[in-house]
């Protein structure tokens, strides 16, 4: 499958729908290759703007689905329009509701400690069957590294889920790729807080009025300061188009 990339702000994000983006990922499992997928939202995309090493992993990924409604809003205003928003969240979702049927296995890493346990309960609890085969939080040191890793590579999952914020999981998992020989490596952020409960989705009339952004910032005052990036990405677009 072939599928067209669009150009954001030195950022190369694939134009396709979540059924696209599922049949890619069975694809990816199929070959048994190691493929590295990220979700890139506005903010990604503007700290890509600065962070040379994260620009030049999202650029060498495998596949990278447009994560926020900026992303898809960026594209339509640079004359590519997209058919539609691929959440990070969304599309582990998609693709644990699969897991059980074509017998994926997975492992889930990062969060605070028990949080990955809890998703690993409310995963098993959604989709009956799913064979979640290890769990690792993301707190470690460097001295950590090679055990996690060993881990990994001894469970054999199809698809490792990595939740270590980003640019941190997107920069762990290019630099240990070929390592860790998992088919399908994915950065999925804050999954894991959502799915243990810790953290709350946007309702869902928020999410189709493309207004999570918002309801994030409003439930964790910390992320203000981030969520900042999102007017600047919008000038930064806007003064990009040729």
């Amino acid at each position: 499958m072939s599928l067209e990339k669009v150009e954001i702000l030195g950022v190369n994000v694939n134009s396709l729908t979540m059924a696209e983006a599922v049949e890619t990922v069975k694809n990816f499992i199929e070959k048994g290759e190691r493929k590295l997928i990220a979700t890139a939202n506005a903010e990604m995309i503007m700290r890509a703007t600065y962070d040379v090493e994260l620009k030049t992993i999202l650029n060498a990924a495998d596949l990278v689905v447009p994560d926020g409604a900026g992303t898809v809003w960026a594209a339509g205003y640079l004359g590519h329009p997209m058919p539609e928003r691929v959440a990070g969240y969304d599309l582990s979702q998609e693709l644990m509701r699969l897991a059980p049927s074509k017998k994926y296995k997975l492992y889930f890493f990062g969060s605070a400690p028990g949080v990955a346990d809890l998703a690993k309960a409310k995963a098993e609890k959604w989709y009956p069957g799913i064979d979640i085969v290890g769990t690792r939080n993301g707190y470690f040191s460097a001295e950590d590294e090679q055990s996690i890793i060993a881990d990994i590579k001894a469970k054999k999952p199809d698809i490792l889920l990595v939740a270590l914020g980003v640019p941190k999981q997107e920069k762990w998992l290019y630099t240990h790729l070929d390592e860790l020989n998992v088919p399908v490596s994915i950065g999925v952020g804050g999954s894991f807080d959502v799915m243990a409960g810790v953290m709350k989705r946007a309702p869902l009339w928020m999410q189709k009025a493309k207004l999570e952004w918002l309801y994030r910032g409003l439930k964790q005052p910390s992320r203000i300061g981030r969520l900042m990036a999102l007017p600047k990405f919008v000038f930064k677009v806007m003064g990009s188009k040729k």
